[in-house]
């Protein structure tokens, strides 16, 4: 699936008591074909496709019709057949019949949509006002949120707060985390280059609806990057800065911003560094050159969090530089 995080909308299959299979022919009795739907939870307005399955009938030799919604769609050799859905909480019924040898046997399952869509939210580090949202962080942990949107056949939604969750995480159930309007469940992220699954079943109070959702996703490299904290124009988030750096007046404060770092035991450590020696910590710097004459040094900054998560920046400093007037003086 997608972390992108990445939301999908999901559907629920619905199989009431009297939508099970049917023998019709004047031999025995039982159910000699399945059916199989794909995907198992289709979208709104998608294709539902139907699959034929049986080990007693030799499907390669008989006939089968479809019908949706009393309407007959299909009529021919047994394979695979799409059926189109509609908006959530419609029911499609399907009726499927196989002949064969004489025999008739026939099986109705119906379809009623229901809206699941599961969303990743990470547990990480951003600045404040961040218009975008950052990545799965490594060590870190991950909030999944699953957005259930119920409906019967009248069109009338249900509460999500009064539905079942049933949560999983990579094939495992997670029991403490599942139940009655429990819609989120925080995980670990995954090692680096792995990948993790998590998957949700939703039942009504009735349990006669049941949709679900699944999402992978897996963890992102941090990054942190440096800005100038302009005295009139605030901090400069328009332009990062990157390799070389230039102080023009008598002091300049500069801004730390570390992305997709984990927090879950508080904010990043962020450690300036001087050419090489620790000089502060905190999100902001000010440098201001001594001395006179041109000079330059090194500054460096490390974000960290726990003892393996960590990010680095670099930057090379020069200072006392004469500034330059043009025509006009500015």
């Amino acid at each position: 699936m997608r972390f992108g995080l990445f939301s999908i909308l999901s559907l629920v299959l619905l199989l009431p008591a009297a939508a099970s299979a049917q023998f019709l022919g004047a031999a025995g009795s039982g159910a000699p074909f399945t059916l199989s739907v794909n995907p198992q939870y289709p979208a709104p307005f998608s294709q539902a496709v139907f699959g034929v399955l049986s080990d007693s009938i030799d499907l390669a030799n008989a006939t089968m019709t479809v019908l949706v919604n009393g309407k007959k769609t299909y009529q021919g050799s047994v394979q695979t057949t799409e059926v189109a859905l509609g908006k959530a909480g419609n029911i499609v019924k399907v009726d499927v019949t196989i002949s064969s040898n004489g025999a008739t046997y026939k099986q109705t399952i119906s379809i009623q949509p229901q809206d699941v869509s599961l969303i990743a939210e990470p547990i990480s580090s951003a600045p404040v006002l961040y218009p975008g949202k950052p990545l799965i962080p490594l060590e870190g942990s991950v909030r999944v949120v699953a957005l259930a949107n119920f409906k019967n056949a009248s069109g009338v939604a249900l509460a999500p707060s009064t539905l079942s969750y049933a949560w999983t995480v990579d094939g495992m159930q997670i029991a403490d985390s599942s139940g009655i309007g429990k819609q989120a469940v925080v995980v670990a992220s995954p090692l680096q280059y792995r990948s993790r699954e998590v998957s949700v079943a939703v039942k009504s109070p009735n349990g006669a609806l049941v949709g679900g959702d699944s999402l992978s996703f897996s963890s992102q490299e941090p990054v942190i990057r440096i800005y100038e904290n302009d005295p009139l124009l605030g901090i400069r988030f328009e332009r990062v800065l990157e390799n070389q750096y230039a102080i023009a007046g008598a002091e300049s404060t500069l801004f730390a911003a570390p992305f997709s770092l984990p927090i879950t035991n508080g904010a990043p450590l962020l450690q300036w560094f001087l050419d090489g020696t620790a000089v502060q910590t905190g999100s902001s710097i000010t440098l201001r050159p001594s001395g006179s004459g041109q000079g330059s040094a090194l500054l460096s900054l490390v974000a960290s969090a726990g003892d393996y998560t960590k990010t680095s920046k670099s930057l090379s400093l020069s200072f006392g530089a004469k500034p330059k007037f043009n025509f006009f003086g500015l």
